[in-house]
């Protein structure tokens, strides 16, 4: 058979149901091989788009993501969801063609180095030289694609390989066990905690990449020692349990930060320097940190941890639990007197009738609406610091945002993943009219593959996360403003319906009326960040730790 054809049978070989991606000429022969596969191509109106849906597939379901472009600027328009998916531990595999190497064709045109373009942005690419060897590269791509950390891969596939005849056969798909962590290390995980006054639980991204959830419940239910998480390890566990303190949405100065101060140790799960720090250590303190996750720690002058338990997560977690004994002198007291500190200040003006919506309001009603097994996928911008510290998640991977290259652009590419993995979830996408705007042209994807989606534009009329940092360094107010479309007609212009919230009070009615409803929905919504500077800058930077 033909390479392509092998190519795609080596993919359905891996359970790959889709491929996300805008084909061009070198890829006819793979294109024409998708049209006989059970694999659906689910066209995009950008390469960027299409690798960030490929991103979210993999973060949702553990497997390879598949995206495709044509050569030159189709693969260029991938590197940012390339750094995307490798720094936010999403496995993808990005295909893109080439023109023929055995001989010119048409001289250098539109050609680029590819394979060294994407070589720092993923854990391997490779040009595929022969057609018999597409059994073994998309054998090892997955492999390594899916291997902790997982992260983006790429093959290129010229276009005279793909017409190649081949006779390779395909490898067999094995899932090799994780390693578990070394008995020593685990014992001394856990007389560090014993002996510890005031140990406190950290949750990272690596929690929420793998099935820990019911290994890390077992240990909190047993020992009774608080929780709080980053960003991208909310809802690995239900983020209403009274032992939970928040969310360090900031790296500093919040108010959880008091109770991570308090405490002379943090047993910290599944995060890594990748993600922006919930935390800063420093030399000399008598804080200590134990480092629990698939692979070692990457020091950094702000995180240097004392003891390291290297290996499958889960099982670490068991083996703790099964040999751990709760501590008499164990003093919780202070971190549960932080947790009213914070339930308070979250809470604060979540009621607040202003006009535009206030975001503690905003994150408020998206809660009450959004069913506890919907899913949220943000975009970046001012609203993820709101949405990460005040929206309290349930379950794992329900509030999909990116803290390691937090890219604009990401929200609704994402969010059709998601609906597209849960059909039967309701799913938001939360943006802000910059990053709505980055990649709203998949408006169009979304009403084709007649989805059931609705897609909420948090407007300011400027990059206002930006607007905030600026105003915080003292600078004045400048380049940061632009004008709008009218998002209403622009979401009637590709079949989607529109509604402007023009009162506080019709939005948490007409968000439920749009996530139970047919077709995608687009709800703009005014907001007012005034309160950035009051809580974020202002009143956090005034708090004193209560004694």
């Amino acid at each position: 058979m033909k390479a392509a054809e092998q190519f795609i049978r080596a993919l359905e070989n891996e359970g790959v149901e889709y491929i996300f991606g805008i084909p061009g000429e070198e890829n006819l022969d793979l294109l024409e091989a998708i049209r006989h596969s059970k694999i659906k191509l689910i066209i995009t109106r950008h390469e960027q788009a299409a690798g960030f849906m490929a991103a979210t597939y993999g973060r949702l379901t553990g497997k390879t993501g598949v995206c495709l472009s044509t050569l030159g600027p189709g693969a260029t328009n991938f590197v940012t969801a390339a750094a995307y998916a490798n720094l936010g531990g999403m496995p993808m595999l990005m295909i893109t063609g080439q023109k023929p190497i055995l001989k010119s064709k048409q001289a250098r045109f539109q050609i680029i180095n590819t394979v060294e373009m994407m070589r720092p942005l993923t854990k391997f690419t490779c040009q595929i030289l022969n057609g018999n060897l597409i059994p073994s590269l998309v054998r090892e791509a997955f492999r390594i694609s899916q291997a902790e950390r997982p992260g983006a891969v790429h093959l290129e596939l010229p276009e005279d390989i793909a017409e190649e005849n081949c006779t390779a056969p395909l490898y067999e798909v094995t899932e090799p066990a994780l390693p578990q962590a070394d008995p020593i290390a685990i014992e001394q995980a856990i007389n560090l905690i014993q002996a510890a006054k005031h140990p406190l639980i950290l949750i990272g991204a690596g929690g929420n990449r793998r099935a820990i959830s019911s290994a890390l419940r077992y240990f909190v239910d047993k020992t009774d020692i608080p929780f709080f998480n980053t960003q991208m390890g909310k809802g690995v566990l239900d983020e209403h349990d009274k032992r939970f303190l928040g969310t360090a949405a900031l790296s500093d100065h919040d108010y959880i930060h008091c109770a991570i101060n308090r405490a002379d140790l943090i047993v910290n799960i599944g995060h890594d320097t990748i993600e922006k720090p919930p935390f800063f250590m420093h030399l000399h303190e008598k804080r200590k940190v134990i480092h629990i996750n698939f692979s070692p720690a990457n020091i950094d002058e702000v995180y240097f941890p004392q003891l390291e338990v290297i290996g499958d997560i889960s099982h670490a977690v068991y083996r703790m639990t099964e040999m751990i004994e709760k501590q008499a002198h164990w003093d919780f007291s202070y971190f549960e007197t932080i947790k009213k500190e914070v339930d308070a200040h979250i809470n604060e003006k979540a009621d607040a009738p202003n006009f535009p919506i206030l975001p503690q309001r905003l994150v408020r009603d998206v809660r009450k609406v959004l069913p506890k097994d919907g899913i949220a996928a943000l975009d970046n911008g001012m609203y993820k610091i709101w949405f990460a510290r005040n929206f309290p998640a349930f379950n794992t991977k329900t509030l999909l945002l990116d803290n390691a290259l937090a890219s604009m652009g990401a929200g609704l590419p994402s969010a059709i993943a998601a609906k597209i993995v849960h059909p039967d979830r309701k799913v938001l996408a939360i943006c802000g009219d910059g990053g709505f705007m980055m990649n709203s042209q998949e408006l169009e994807t979304a009403v084709r593959l007649n989805l059931d989606l609705v897609v909420l534009i948090i407007n300011d009329n400027a990059f206002g996360m930006i607007k905030w940092k600026q105003e915080a360094m003292g600078f004045k107010d400048f380049g940061l403003d632009y004008h709008n479309p009218d998002f209403v007609l622009y979401a009637k212009a590709y079949g989607a319906e529109g509604h402007l919230i023009s009162a506080t009070e019709d939005f948490a009615p007409t968000l439920e009326k749009c996530l139970n409803s047919k077709g995608v929905h687009v709800i703009e919504v005014p907001i007012d960040y005034s309160e950035n500077a009051r809580v974020l800058t202002h009143e956090i930077l005034a708090k004193t730790c209560l004694l």
